[in-house]
Order: C-alpha cells, then sequence, then structure tokens
C-alpha cells in the first residue's frame, strides 16, 4: 500500500513538472514571437559612410568579383581530374585542401558563431528570452548534431545501394559452366601451397577466377610484406572445395563517403552564403562592403576548392559536378543581388532581421564547424597516405594552421 502511494505522488510530481515546463516553454515562445518585430531600432553605425550610389557600384563590381573567384575555386580540383599537377592523390592538392579546411574552420568559429552571437544578443531583442539563454551555441551544437545524423544516414543509404547494385550485377551475369576453373582439393594443395606461397603472394593479381559470392562469404584479407603502410592484400578462401587464393572481397567503393561530404558541405556552404550575400547586398556603406567584399573573395575561392575536391573525389558525373559547382558559384552573387534589390524596404536593424540573421548564422556555424573538423581535416589527417608520409603530414598541418589563423585575421576588419 505505501509503494502505491509512494508510486501516485512520484506520477503526480512528474505531471506537474511537464505542465511547468509546458508552460514555461509556450511562455518563451510567445515571447520569441512578439520580438520578432519590423521596427528599426534607431542605430546607423555607418551613417557617417553612407553613399548609396558608390555603393551600388561597388556590389555591382562584388557580384562579377565573387563569382569569377567562387568559380575558379571550384573549378581546380574538377580540372584536377585532367591535370596532373592537381590530381586529387597528389600532395598539392592534399596540402591546398588542408589549407582550405582551416579557412572553412575559422568561418565557422570566428565569423558565424560570432556574428550570431551578437545578433541574438543584441540590446534591440528583448531580454526575455534572448538575453536569458545562449542561443547562438545551443542551436550550433544541434546544427552540429542534425549534421551527423545526415552524414550516417547517408552514408548508410549509399553504402547499401552500392552493395544492392553489386549483388544485381552478379545476378544479371551468373557464371558460365565452362568458366569454372579447376580447384583441387584440399588435400592435395597442401603440401605444394608453401612452396608456390611466394609465387602466389607475389603478383597481387587474382588467382582463381569466378568465384566471387564463394569468396566474399568464407575470405579474410591481411596485408603483404611487413610494413603497416602496405597496399596489397589477397584472401585464402576455405571451403569445402579446398584452399584457394583470390581477391579480397568486395567492399563499398570509398567515394560513397566524398558523395555524402560533398553535398552535407555545399548545403552549410550555401547556408551562410545566402546570409552573408544578404548581408553585403542591403548595405549602403562603402566602408561596410569594402571589407566585405575581401573577406568573402578570399573564403569563397578556398570553400570552393574543397568543395570542389569533395565533388571531384566521388566521381560524380561530369553533369551532377558541373550542376553542383554552378549552385555553389552563383549563390553569394545571388544574395547580394536580392540584398542590393530589397535594400529599400528590407531594415537589417529590425529586431526580426536580427533574429533571422543569427538563426542562420548559428547553423552555418554548426554546420562548417563539424564538417571541417569530421568530414576534412579527420578524415585526411587520419588517412593511410597521411599517416604513411610525415613530411606530407607536417607541410599540411601547416598549411592548416595558416588557413585558419589567415581567415580569422580577416576578422579584425570584416
Amino acid at each position: 500500500m505505501a509503494f502505491q502511494d509512494s508510486a501516485a505522488s512520484c506520477a503526480e510530481g512528474l505531471v506537474v513538472c511537464f505542465l511547468s515546463l509546458k508552460e514555461r516553454a509556450e511562455t518563451i515562445a510567445l515571447l520569441a514571437l512578439k520580438s520578432m518585430g519590423t521596427t528599426d531600432c534607431g542605430k546607423d553605425t555607418d551613417i557617417r559612410c553612407r553613399n548609396e550610389e558608390l555603393a551600388l557600384h561597388m556590389k555591382t563590381i562584388a557580384i562579377f568579383l565573387i563569382l569569377v573567384t567562387s568559380a575558379c575555386g571550384v573549378a581546380l580540383p574538377l580540372l584536377g581530374r585532367r591535370l596532373k599537377c592537381l590530381r586529387t592523390d597528389g600532395s598539392v592538392f592534399v596540402i591546398a585542401k588542408a589549407f582550405a579546411a582551416g579557412v572553412i574552420l575559422a568561418t565557422g568559429f570566428v565569423h558565424m558563431l560570432p556574428d550570431a552571437q551578437e545578433a541574438l544578443t543584441d540590446e534591440c531583442l528583448p531580454e526575455t528570452p534572448w538575453l536569458k539563454f545562449p542561443f547562438s551555441g545551443f542551436i550550433a551544437m544541434l546544427a552540429a548534431f542534425f549534421t551527423l545524423l545526415a552524414d550516417f544516414v547517408g552514408t548508410q543509404y549509399y553504402e547499401r545501394k552500392h552493395l544492392k547494385d553489386q549483388a544485381e550485377t552478379l545476378t544479371c551475369n551468373p557464371i558460365e559452366e565452362g568458366s569454372w576453373p579447376e580447384i583441387t582439393p584440399a588435400s592435395s594443395v597442401e603440401d605444394t601451397n608453401h612452396k608456390k606461397a611466394d609465387a602466389l603472394h607475389g603478383d597481387g593479381h587474382m588467382h582463381i577466377v569466378g568465384i566471387h559470392a564463394h569468396a566474399a562469404s568464407h575470405s579474410h584479407s591481411h596485408p603483404h610484406g611487413h610494413h603497416s603502410c602496405a597496399d596489397e592484400t589477397h584472401a585464402h578462401v576455405h571451403g569445402e572445395f579446398g584452399h584457394v587464393h583470390t581477391s579480397p572481397p568486395s567492399v563499398p567503393d570509398p567515394s560513397i563517403r566524398h558523395i555524402v561530404v560533398s553535398q552535407v558541405l555545399e548545403m552549410g556552404i550555401v547556408s551562410h552564403s545566402v546570409i552573408i550575400g544578404l548581408s553585403l547586398g542591403v548595405s549602403q556603406s562603402p566602408c561596410t562592403i569594402r571589407p566585405l567584399m575581401a573577406a568573402l573573395t578570399f573564403h569563397q575561392f578556398f570553400e570552393g576548392f574543397a568543395l570542389g575536391g569533395c565533388v571531384s573525389q566521388a566521381g560524380f558525373k561530369s553533369l551532377s559536378a558541373f550542376m553542383m559547382a554552378c549552385f555553389f558559384a552563383i549563390t553569394t552573387p545571388a544574395g547580394i543581388a536580392i540584398g542590393t534589390g530589397v535594400s529599400s524596404v528590407y531594415n537589417p536593424n529590425s529586431p526580426r532581421a536580427l533574429i533571422i540573421e543569427g538563426i542562420f548564422d548559428s547553423i552555418s556555424a554548426g554546420i562548417l564547424i563539424y564538417m571541417s573538423l569530421v568530414d576534412l581535416i579527420a578524415a585526411d589527417f587520419l588517412s593511410k597516405g597521411m599517416c604513411c608520409n610525415p613530411r606530407l603530414q607536417f607541410v599540411s598541418y601547416i598549411a592548416l594552421l595558416l588557413g585558419g589563423l589567415m581567415m580569422a585575421a580577416l576578422a579584425i576588419w570584416a
């Protein structure tokens, strides 16, 4: 009886707590909606530098300059398919990609996140709820979580699709009876295996052809040689027919990761490129436009290079790669053009504009920080090619540091 009373009181307490949290959340949401006003806060920090005619000329120059720079940045890795010096497996590309990753990381930490914090804690916004909770960091954290989810789900989807396509290929191309090789029973090959080990292990080619399904289900792989960086592997197939050597079982194509990374990275870059373009477009101050134009030109080039590298490594068809490159290249200029068109009616100092800008900046910061750390820096620096080349690892780390420091230094002016 006492246990039932205790359980009932505990349940009642949980209900009261839930209702209290619900009322609190509704109150915060209502206050947040009420704060989405369009009235001007009455501050114009660049009033002394306001020049609408000069600003329009500078924004026109910025549109074409950023368009060309973005297109060049994203096109260089794609042209690397034909230019030997820019091949995605070359040292020059790896070092340049590390520099670009540093630029993206600094963009998230030094530019987007502080801008979001400044917008969402502006004195124009009501104290409750905007000044009572660190919304910028919270939204960036949620964006990183959802980016991880999209990364994981996308990778799983493409891997299963790849394996399904492989299975359908094997089903549509059955093995002809005459193509089966002669397989020696295990009892007769046991003595000869040791004598032929060097020959079997040396050439790296498939020794028995036509048993893909059997090899996939009864095989294990190990590296040749004594060095951990060796690439060559072979598989021993143990079955009722004997002991044979074949190539390793099929594994998911490594380009699958690059497919997912390129799509998620483009989503993050596009989301903040639109906001930055709008910010530049609505400004009527040459003092604001000039440093923004320089910063955008620099970071759009290297963001484009990182994105183009992922697209190139993913092995997209030419049309798909071209469309992704064009979409990236036109995003910021389109944002500038839209901002220029609505500058007469859009008030960047209104509470609504500050909240929207702060939320989008926070989302972009979370996506860019996650992508740069996990899918660009960690993926490259922990790869076998990097770990087996200390010199390349050192130079890439210096390039990463320089990229981050140079992009961070631009925060002094923009």
